[in-house]
């Protein structure tokens, strides 16, 4: 299975709706994320959003992992990539571009400079989309995952996956 780094936002997603379990069944030994989006996750519990602690559960169990910039390549991807986004998506894009990764990410400008680099990109819909493909979950536990997600505060582009399922 290809490996796949996260954003803060689309991990937010799925832990506080209290559906980080599809993370650890689509992508267990897969899942990445950058000491900066760590920094991220711990802020959000800091100012109270709790379920986020269930991120830091996963770094501690081992089936997400944390992964630093290293070498030139990406540390130079990401001071270009700083200029116009926050660390998280930065490091995160420099890392999947410089080791063929899957980026998953939710936000407009994150995601059109991975396009335009040509990495591989995943989101919160796409993520919830392939849970249901490989019956990890049903299209009526999607829907009501992505509703939660929604009264957490996502925006989606969709109130309802039927038509894209």
């Amino acid at each position: 299975m290809p490996e796949i780094i996260f954003d803060c936002c689309v991990l937010s997603n799925f832990a506080l709706s209290d559906s980080l379990h599809i993370i650890k069944k689509l992508y267990t030994n897969s899942s990445y994320l950058t000491n900066f989006v760590a920094a991220e996750n711990l802020r959000g519990i800091l100012i109270g959003h709790g379920r986020l602690a269930t991120v830091n559960e996963a770094l501690k169990e081992g089936w997400i992992k944390e992964a630093a910039l290293k070498g030139e390549q990406e540390k130079t991807l990401f001071e270009t990539l700083s200029i116009s986004l926050g660390f998280g998506e930065a490091s995160s894009i420099a890392i999947a571009k410089t080791r063929g990764y899957i980026f998953a990410c939710d936000d407009r400008a994150a995601r059109r400079e991975a396009d335009l680099l040509a990495v591989k990109l995943t989101g919160t819909i796409g993520i919830i989309i392939k849970a249901v493909k490989k019956k990890v979950i049903s299209s009526q536990e999607a829907d009501m995952i992505l509703n939660h997600m929604i009264a957490s505060g996502f925006y989606s582009p969709v109130s309802s996956l039927k038509n894209l399922l």
